[in-house]
């Protein structure tokens, strides 16, 4: 009889792709999304990529409370913690994003546990993982910790602040289920459905020319579907247990990716800048666009991650940025949302 893992989050971006992947290796798949209404736009969004009949089955259950967990996590053998709650990053109150992603994090393990769930791998950031100043030189692994504090973006302590709770609260715990953490970096590559663009609006804004040009900006881009194995790898190896994984991908700068989308798309990236904007102008344009605010701590970004210890103990390896940001592309235009 198959395995059953659990994905919370099914109409997330990842956890979409997370639902393909396991169908597509032999797992029945149930997924948590906070409305059974929801249902039928998932099986929409995975259908034309993986069979999946009745072997992808639904709970609702919310991160934000209690009622639902025990009913999803019966039977299960593995979560993959994927969801992460919604809010506005750019909101002045931290607390809209730290308390969800703490309080839900904590939600899962205790309901994952109460079912003897085997392992839960849990979606971390690598900002989780990285010096108050991306300006610091230096490479970093998973033994460092982001030191919280209020003045870091609100998205970056949520992440940090629900990893440490997970971590605290299996310190205290003497049982069967284990955790492992994965902390990817920018997570690019083709969508599933034109309703959830997930984290590439980056390259959807890039092709439809809203962008006068390319911030001195740094991304570690890691595929979608890349991230997804590296979950499923932690998910499966005995070593991962009570690991953090880095899963960040290849360095690159804005406008090297949109040099790549020019070779690999032709006159269909005629609308993406290629010529750097200064820092200045970026940090100006921030005063009235809050969506930039988050982007100014990482202009002239020196800090990096390296993903050793997956290659070593996993055996993982990313596909080559360029390769995955024209292949995002593509599947933006594709589903007509390229504008």
């Amino acid at each position: 009889m198959a395995e059953t893992a659990l994905v919370t989050g099914g109409t997330g971006y990842v956890g979409g792709w997370a639902i393909v992947a396991l169908l597509q290796r032999g797992y029945d798949v149930r997924t948590t999304v906070r409305s059974l209404a929801k249902a039928d736009a998932v099986r929409a969004a995975v259908g034309p990529v993986v069979e999946h009949r009745d072997r992808l089955t639904f709970a609702a259950a919310d991160l934000l409370a209690d009622d639902g967990w025990d009913a999803a996590m019966a039977g299960v053998d593995y979560v993959l913690h994927v969801a992460s709650p919604l809010g506005d990053e750019t909101s002045k109150d931290a607390d809209a994003l730290i308390i969800p992603a703490r309080d839900g994090a904590l939600r899962v393990l205790r309901a994952a546990i109460r079912a003897g769930v085997k392992r839960v791998v849990m979606t971390s950031a690598a900002n989780a993982a990285s010096p108050a100043s991306y300006a610091e030189d230096g490479v970093t692994d998973e033994t460092l910790w982001t030191v919280d504090n209020p003045t870091l973006a609100a998205y970056r302590r949520s992440k940090t602040l629900a990893e440490k709770a997970a971590w605290d609260f299996m310190s205290s715990y003497d049982g069967p289920t284990e955790l492992t953490t994965v902390l990817p970096g920018a997570v690019l590559g083709p969508i599933l459905s034109a309703d959830n663009v997930g984290t590439t609006r980056i390259i959807q804004r890039m092709l439809s020319g809203k962008m006068p040009g390319a911030p001195k900006i740094g991304l570690e881009v890691v595929d979608v579907r890349d991230l997804v194995d590296l979950h499923i790898r932690a998910m499966l190896t005995p070593e991962a247990a009570g690991e953090r994984f880095l899963g960040t991908g290849e360095f690159v700068w804005m406008r090297e990716i949109a040099a790549a989308l020019k070779a690999g798309l032709g006159e269909q990236a005629k609308s993406v800048p290629t010529r750097e904007l200064p820092n200045f102008v970026v940090r100006l344009a921030s005063i009235t666009d809050p969506s930039l605010r988050a982007l100014t701590i990482s202009l002239g970004r020196r800090n990096r991650h390296t993903t050793a210890k997956a290659e070593r103990v996993l055996d993982w390896k990313p596909r080559p940025a360029a390769e995955t940001v024209v292949e995002c592309a593509q599947s933006l235009i594709d589903h007509g949302v390229a504008r």
